[in-house]
C-alpha cells in the first residue's frame, strides 16, 4: 500500500535506510569469508532481497502495483520512468540484480582481486561490499521516495 501522508513516507524512508545499513553489513561480513565467489553470491542475494523489501515498504513492488487501479498503476510506472528507475514495480530477480551490480563492476572486480591479499585485502573487500550495497540500496530508496512523493502530490492537489 502506498504511504498515506508525508509523515508516513518519511518514516518508511528512515526505516529503509536502517535496513540498507544492516544488509550492507551482512554483505561486508560475507566478503570477509575467504571462499572465492562467496562474496559475489552474497551480494546478489542480499541486493535482490533488499530491492524487493524497499519497494514493498514504499508500496511499489510488483505485487503492490498489481493491486492498484490501472490509472494509478500507470501513473506510478510513469513517475518511476521519470526518476530513471527501471527497478520500481519489477520482479527483482537474480539476473536483474546482476545487471545492477554490473554498474559498479570495476569496484567488484577490484574487490575480488583484493581478497587474496591476507587480512588487509579482506578488510578492503568488506569495505567495498558495504559501500556498493549501501550506495545501490540508498539510490533505490531515493527513487522510491520520489515516486511515492509524486503519488502523494497527485492525490492531494
Amino acid at each position: 500500500m502506498l504511504p498515506a501522508n508525508l509523515s508516513e513516507l518519511e518514516t518508511i524512508r528512515d526505516e529503509c535506510h536502517a535496513m540498507v545499513r544492516q544488509r550492507a553489513r551482512l554483505s561486508a561480513g560475507a566478503a570477509m569469508i575467504p571462499v572465492p565467489g562467496m562474496d559475489m553470491l552474497a551480494d546478489m542475494m542480499v541486493f535482490s532481497n533488499l530491492l524487493e523489501s524497499i519497494s514493498q515498504r514504499f508500496g511499489l513492488s510488483q505485487r503492490n502495483l498489481a493491486e492498484l487501479e490501472p490509472a494509478k498503476r500507470n501513473y506510478v510506472l510513469l513517475a518511476a520512468g521519470r526518476v530513471g528507475s527501471d527497478l520500481i514495480g519489477q520482479m527483482i530477480s537474480r539476473q536483474l540484480a546482476k545487471l545492477v551490480l554490473k554498474k559498479v563492476g570495476t569496484k567488484l572486480l577490484g574487490k575480488a582481486a583484493l581478497r587474496f591479499v591476507p587480512l588487509a585485502g579482506q578488510a578492503v573487500a568488506a569495505a567495498l561490499s558495504y559501500r556498493v550495497v549501501a550506495r545501490l540500496g540508498n539510490d533505490h530508496i531515493e527513487d522510491c521516495y520520489r515516486v511515492a512523493l509524486a503519488m502523494l502530490d497527485q492525490s492531494n492537489p
